[in-house]
């Protein structure tokens, strides 16, 4: 019986060793206790808990239950038949479980994703002795450094830490809670590093945003370790390139990607296309692309897609789409979310939308990226049905209450003229929101729209809800302040900043109290400003001048025109202004003078330019 059960199950005739087991048992010939943990492997290679529940009924019977492999074979069983709750009661009820043992109940716990319980399986047995399996596979349990550092204090006490298995694992487990300073301390310790160790330590430190770092370790390994990469070393070090946008660096490892003959990986192939894409080479990409025929996947393809859009190559772009399909692949979510954004990131808004409108006829559901790369197109546009369109299928999506989306709602209609269905998106917090960017888009649009009490009124409950403005927020409000004239507020934000905020003003800041002052008639006093401005930008000095202009001030326009045509000497715009000054004052001498200055310098003045909008 023995033999023949094992022999069906090794040869993977599960339903026939189940049937012979189900004959010999109306026959009453006794099992023995090799033929249980057969029969348990049977029931859960076949998904069978009914047949498994009752070999787990004759093994409690014939007094097997007792026996240590037959109880790890049904621990085993119930844990491929994702019933946890049994197999830790039969794990628990084992009277003296082996490293075996522990290791099935771990290994099955955590391959579930039932990491908690995983760590409570090591806890009942951490008296045995864990074997280096035994903590290397516990170590993925980790949710919290806390319990890393517990298991990293056991391998040590018990003298395994340097081990390459163990080592690996502790990096792997540091990275992924973004200890790095603990992760680095361990991986120089491990002995005998291979390319497994290598490859967790680069995919770590990749993953928390030091790709630098990478590529000094990738350095590391070919120079003194010995280790030859693998598909999986190129992979991170290539994305690692990307990220930099190391061309030479990217070009040098595709020279070793060569050498070992992994160009047709179809990962590594995609990585160095999306690495070209990026650096800027989109007819390398393309190349590399065309030399993965064959093999080429949708992730493929969506890479080189997104890689001709960011290159501005958009053309290119619906080729490959349209050849995309004609090869009989399904363009998924991330293939329309890429054309869609490349669309609207190229300012070609009418394109965005009309592959929105075919993603929708196609049955694909818009992702979050695609809605928010589609607002601003409607906002450009002014495209109002279709931006409602968009927020009708954010409510219906249970998505309209993402901040990110809420903003970018609020942009499109306060860019559309419509303010109330802006605040009304505003409204939908009962509890405003602490980041700015929210706050931002509602007072920019205000201000746009010429409801300027209202921006104010915005303005003061944030303060009022203590929400921390940052300096988007005052060069908006500031800029109220110059189109309404109000200059004591504009002095009370422009203090505000530094004063309650700790925030430096920028040359937009300064540049709109200059405006604000200019606008109000205190010329002075804005010439006073300016100066404190560390390198002021040509643009200040013309809103200056025109200011000067506006209150017939020549002396100061004199000023401000000579240190703006030493920012730009070709610009024939602060002779203009102080001709048209001159004109007002009726000094026709002075007028000449700038003309003949004009010519000798073959300056022009820019004509004026109409615009008409045919429907």
């Amino acid at each position: 019986m023995k033999r023949e059960i094992t022999k069906l199950v090794a040869d993977g005739l599960y339903r026939e060793a189940l049937c012979l087991y189900s004959q010999h048992h109306s026959l009453s010939l006794p099992p023995n206790k090799f033929t249980f943990p057969s029969l348990l492997k049977a029931c859960g290679k076949l998904k069978a808990p009914v047949q498994g529940q009752m070999v787990h009924t004759h093994i409690i019977k014939t007094g097997f239950g007792i026996d240590i492999y037959t109880s790890t074979a049904i621990t085993d069983m119930y844990l491929k038949l994702h019933r946890f709750e049994d197999a830790l009661k039969v794990f628990t009820e084992i009277p003296e479980p082996n490293l075996a043992s522990l290791n099935v109940a771990i290994s099955g716990f955590l391959q579930n994703g039932y990491f908690n319980e995983a760590l409570r399986v090591f806890t009942l047995v951490r008296d045995l002795g864990p074997s280096t399996v035994s903590i290397a596979s516990v170590l993925s349990a980790c949710e919290s450094v806390k319990h890393g550092d517990q298991l990293h204090c056991l391998a040590v006490k018990l003298g395994v830490e340097t081990e390459v298995y163990v080592g690996t694992s502790l990096v792997s487990m540091y990275c992924s809670c973004a200890e790095l300073v603990s992760a680095a301390k361990v991986f120089q310790m491990v002995s005998d590093r291979n390319v497994v160790s290598y490859n967790a330590y680069i995919s770590g430190l990749l993953r928390n945003g030091v790709p630098r770092v990478v590529l000094d370790v990738f350095k590391d390994m070919r120079g003194f370790s010995g280790e030859v990469p693998n598909s999986v070393t190129f992979i991170s070090v290539i994305s690692a390139c990307s990220e930099l946008h190391y061309l030479r660096f990217g070009r040098q490892v595709h020279g070793l990607v060569a050498k070992y003959n992994m160009g047709f990986d179809i990962m590594v192939g995609t990585a160095l296309v999306d690495m070209y894409s990026k650096c800027g080479c989109w007819q390398w990409a393309y190349d590399i692309f065309n030399e993965l025929n064959g093999s080429r996947n949708l992730i493929t393809w969506n890479s080189m897609i997104v890689g001709m859009m960011s290159n501005g190559q958009s053309n290119n772009a619906i080729e490959l789409f349209v050849q995309l399909e004609s090869e009989g692949l399904e363009p998924d979510s991330a293939t329309w979310n890429s054309m869609i954004s490349g669309f609207s990131q190229l300012g070609r808004d009418v394109e965005a939308i009309i592959f929105f409108k075919r993603m929708q006829s196609a049955g694909v559901m818009p992702s979050m990226k695609s809605i928010t790369s589609l607002l601003p197109a409607c906002s450009a546009l002014y495209a109002l049905r279709c931006g409602k369109e968009i927020h009708g299928h954010t409510i219906r999506t249970d998505i309209c209450r993402d901040e990110f989306i809420s903003t970018a709602l609020i942009d499109m209609y306060m860019k559309c003229g419509q303010s109330s269905w802006a605040r009304k998106v505003f409204d939908q917090f009962e509890t405003k929101t602490s980041d700015p960017a929210i706050w931002n888009a509602l007072l920019s649009g205000y201000g746009r729209n010429g409801e300027y009490e209202t921006a104010f009124k915005i303005f003061d409950q944030m303060v009022e809800e203590k929400v921390q403005p940052n300096s988007a927020t005052f060069n908006i409000i500031l800029s109220v302040c110059s189109h309404t004239g109000q200059v004591e507020k504009g002095w009370q934000v422009f203090r505000m900043m530094n004063r309650d905020y700790c925030l430096s003003p920028t040359h937009q800041h300064f540049n709109c109290m200059v405006d604000l002052l200019g606008r109000s008639g205190r010329l002075n006093e804005a010439w006073e400003l300016l100066q404190k401005i560390p390198e002021p930008s040509a643009s200040v000095f013309a809103s200056l001048l025109g200011a000067c202009r506006c209150h017939s001030d020549s002396k100061l326009g004199e000023e401000v025109a000579e240190k703006l045509l030493e920012l730009e000497p070709k610009n024939p715009t602060p002779y203009v202004i102080l001709s048209n000054i001159y004109a007002a004052q009726g000094r026709w001498k002075d007028l000449e003078m700038v003309r003949e200055t004009m010519n000798d310098r073959k300056l022009k003045k820019h004509p004026g330019l109409s615009l008409i909008g045919v429907t």
